[in-house]
């Protein structure tokens, strides 16, 4: 089975002024890609350089709810998020194809 590396872009009002402010662009990355991956990844699928990534995994959230049979206990799923940092006067735009 291939490996997800790239999930799909993270599109939030912190990565917004993230990318005006020093074009760093958010993506939802596979919890085993490393930063190698996400790099050659980002760079093949837009085209464009990058020079700098940094990783975050957020683990997953409790939370609980009351029900008819008693309380339901669980945990949201984990997240592994990555900041790209493109090269000066580079750009993606998400939204041509839309």
């Amino acid at each position: 089975m291939a490996k997800r590396i790239l999930i799909k872009p993270l599109i939030t009002e912190k990565t917004t002024k993230l990318t005006e402010a020093n074009g760093t662009y958010g993506f939802v990355v596979g919890m085993d890609a490393n930063k190698i991956e996400i790099k050659n990844a980002v760079e093949k699928n837009y085209g464009v350089t990058v020079s700098d990534v940094r990783t975050i995994t957020d683990n997953g959230k409790f939370g609980w709810k009351r029900t008819p049979f008693g309380i339901s206990q669980g945990t949201k799923g984990r997240m592994k998020k990555a900041y790209v940092t493109l090269k000066k006067g580079e750009t993606i735009d998400f939204f041509s194809t839309i």
